[in-house]
């Protein structure tokens, strides 16, 4: 049955008792939607024109269907996809069976990105067929596969996966290995992270979006670079190795399964993980 929690603010929007605090919702409308009594909850309602276009946005990402609107207004235009930078762009409609991870798109002249799944639906499949198709699904690890499979067979589109978790995706015809980089393309950089899980990517784009699945994410209430220690399901002093590898590279935007997704220059993102690895050795 669908309840309103009691914690919600007064007012149209609000979040029921079925959802499974996966954290989605905060993270696509930080501030408005917090975590409260074990679940989201709408903190205050939303009463500028970006506001509701956020409580739009997390309603339609929801793999619960768990924000809702009491006056069952029209859906706008506009919310998915979620352009977050130039080609990039967040999909919605995140999937239950990936615990609600967000998945991106990259749109680009050498083919269009999947980054990890979305539940399938017709939105997502009319936006890649209205951009032309999708030639590969990348793939950050194996508990955001997501529906991607769905999409790579409509598609034909490459799946990428590393081996230590292809059983999650076993249709996938590209395996990575090892823990060397492999360059996809002259523009796109597979770079194994072990640590989350044992067969965990990220994926470089452009010298500037690192796609980090759920190792590396952007902290909204302390403003701040996190790993979660709580679910690391592998080696947590791997995945602290690993990161290390990302010092390596340039990026200036951290887009992530589960967290928060945020740009900040080059400079500061290498000295904020840098930091990161400090804590991390820590705890």
């Amino acid at each position: 049955m669908r309840k309103r929690h009691p914690q919600n603010a007064p007012g149209d929007w609000y979040v029921d008792t079925r959802c499974i605090d996966c954290g989605a919702a905060r993270t696509a409308a930080p501030g408005l939607i917090v975590e409260r009594g074990g679940q989201s909850v709408f903190a205050r309602q939303p009463q500028t024109a970006d506001e509701r276009m956020m409580a739009w946005r997390a309603r339609l990402l929801c793999p619960t269907a768990s924000v809702r609107s009491e006056s069952h207004a029209r859906v706008p235009d506009g919310v998915f996809p979620e352009q977050m930078t130039k080609g990039i762009y967040r999909l919605g409609y995140n999937a239950k069976s990936a615990y609600g991870a967000h998945s991106f798109a990259i749109r680009r002249p050498g083919g269009n990105v999947m980054l990890d799944g979305p539940r399938f639906t017709r939105a997502v499949v009319a936006q890649f067929e209205n951009w032309g198709g999708l030639s590969d699904i990348l793939l950050t690890h194996r508990d955001d596969v997501g529906d991607a499979e769905r999409y790579g067979a409509h598609f034909a589109a490459r799946v990428l996966i590393h081996e230590a978790d292809r059983a999650a995706a076993p249709s996938a015809d590209c395996i990575l290995t090892g823990r060397e980089p492999v360059e996809i393309d002259a523009d796109l950089t597979a770079i194994p992270i072990p640590g989350h899980t044992e067969g965990s990517v990220a994926y470089l784009y452009d010298q500037r979006c690192l796609f980090t699945g759920d190792s590396l994410a952007w902290n909204f209430e302390t403003d701040d670079l996190e790993a979660f220690r709580q679910y690391c399901w592998w080696s947590w002093s791997e995945q602290r190795q690993s990161l290390k590898q990302l010092l390596n590279y340039r990026f200036e935007w951290v887009f992530a399964g589960h967290g928060g997704s945020r740009y900040v220059p080059s400079i500061e993102m290498h000295a904020r993980l840098e930091a990161l690895l400090e804590r991390m050795a820590t705890t």
